[in-house]
């Protein structure tokens, strides 16, 4: 019988950059993944998103406008263990803390009553060609076969000929998708990442970018992904009812992300 190992999990954040998402380790392993993009050091509110790899916060949208949200591209201000950021319509609070090895992260959004959005944890992984996606079955999921705003509905995890649960070598595809869901784990060699989101009230989901060298077309690179989500759309301005999450009347909507490590022999 396999017996799996709980492994404590690390974070490193950087406030003053849009509150990213530096490092996710456990045990001897960084699971983001990195590239070397000179534009994320001096990005300014509204301007299109610098893809250096870790984990953004994006919200209110992820596509659309602003690209990737408006918190990603302005400083945060950290009073103690809490990072707050302002942006035009709303404020953003969040709070890392460790539980029992578990990294969990508190965030409290507050607007006016009624304000929709979405909110991903655009976390890009380091991983192997082999490594698969775990989500209980069976799950709705919405394939976005390409950058328009479309999708196609199937069921996890192959939806439309897709296999989304395998990553493979690059072949020059790109596709993004959005599970119903609120927990998926990541398969890696001996390695598993497990991340959950919660949120009472609110539609969560789990979001997929996999790109095996198909996008950006002038200089494709390969990136992968796995995005807890608030909404279940890639871009509020497309949202059909139910689809994003809603401010109610307290003025604020509360959510945790959970990110849990384990080694098997």
């Amino acid at each position: 019988m396999v017996s799996g190992t709980r492994l404590p999990v690390s974070v490193v954040t950087d406030p003053e950059l849009g509150g990213r998402w530096t490092s996710l380790t456990a045990g001897d392993r960084e699971w983001l993944w990195h590239r070397d993009e000179p534009r994320r050091a001096h990005v300014r509110p509204a301007d299109a998103f610098a893809d250096a790899g870790g984990l953004e916060e994006c919200v209110p949208t992820v596509r659309g406008f602003p690209d990737h949200g408006d918190a990603w591209s302005r400083p945060w201000r950290r009073y103690g263990d809490l990072d707050v950021v302002d942006c035009p319509d709303f404020r953003l609070t969040r709070r890392i803390r460790d539980d029992a090895g578990s990294a969990v992260a508190d965030y409290t959004l507050t607007a006016e009553p009624g304000y929709r959005f979405v909110w991903a944890a655009h976390a890009l992984l380091d991983l192997s060609p082999a490594a698969r996606i775990g989500i209980g079955e069976p799950a709705v999921a919405r394939l976005y076969p390409d950058e328009g705003a479309g999708w196609v509905t199937g069921t996890w995890p192959r939806v439309d000929g897709i296999p989304l649960d395998r990553l493979g070598p690059d072949d020059g595809t790109a596709v993004g998708a959005v599970v119903l869901t609120p927990r998926v784990s990541v398969h890696d060699g001996t390695d598993t990442l497990h991340l959950s989101v919660e949120a009472e009230g609110q539609p969560v989901a789990v979001a997929l970018w996999r790109n095996l060298g198909g996008f950006p077309q002038d200089e494709p690179y390969r990136s992968i992904g796995v995005e807890p989500m608030l909404g279940r759309v890639f871009d509020r301005a497309v949202a059909d009812h139910g689809d994003t999450a809603v401010v109610p009347a307290s003025g604020e909507v509360t959510w945790r992300l959970t990110v849990t490590a384990t080694r098997y022999a």
